[in-house]
């Protein structure tokens, strides 16, 4: 990895730890204060996180990655990071997370496994994953789907919104519930969203 990018790479997960604590910001410095190493805010009986449609373009057995960028591949880069917790605030370690997503064109790659990928949270609750911005498509604004499984329990099928997109209030689907919390970055995004499993 280049010296610029893992500069780029240590910005972007101070900006995810400042979102983690809620605090607001002036400048894109003054944003990455710390990294993402603490429990997020969270109160017992929290409402779980919204259930939405599968959608047509689910795949399974999509390759184990968190990194779903490629070279050549067009698209505004973002890295989303987050908890996925019980009602009572508790992580879920090795919980599983699949996504799928259309690229910047509003394609879906549904011969291959171009942003496809699954990944386990880690002993604290805590996911990663990069990837791009996802493109529009007739019907609906930008999205990312998401499967999320505690080990043995019931999966949680949603979808994951962006803030500020004019299609938002146009899209039937659309939960302002669902969208993640973004900061510009050395022109990468930051984001977060944290999932509630309906588990105690």
């Amino acid at each position: 990895m280049l010296a610029s990018e893992r500069a780029t790479r240590r910005k972007i997960l101070k900006a995810i730890g400042t979102l983690a604590a809620g605090i607001s910001f002036d400048g894109i410095e003054g944003a990455f204060a710390q990294q993402l190493d603490s429990m997020p805010a969270c109160h017992a009986g929290d409402a779980p996180t919204l259930r939405q449609t599968e959608g047509p373009f689910f795949k399974p057995r999509s390759p184990e990655r968190i990194e779903l960028i490629e070279p050549g591949m067009s698209g505004q880069p973002i890295e989303i990071t987050g908890f996925v917790l019980t009602r009572s605030c508790k992580p879920v370690p090795g919980a599983l997370i699949d996504v799928w997503q259309s690229d910047a064109a509003g394609i879906y790659d549904n011969s291959g496994f171009r942003l496809r990928g699954h990944q386990f949270t880690d002993a604290e609750g805590r996911y990663r994953l990069r990837t791009i911005v996802p493109g529009v498509y007739e019907g609906r604004t930008r999205h990312i789907h998401v499967k999320v499984q505690p080990p043995g329990r019931r999966i949680l099928t949603t979808q994951l919104y962006f803030p500020g997109e004019a299609n938002n209030q146009r899209d039937g689907l659309f939960r302002k519930e669902l969208m993640v919390r973004t900061v510009k970055a050395s022109g990468w995004l930051a984001g977060r969203f944290d999932f509630v499993l309906d588990l105690r």
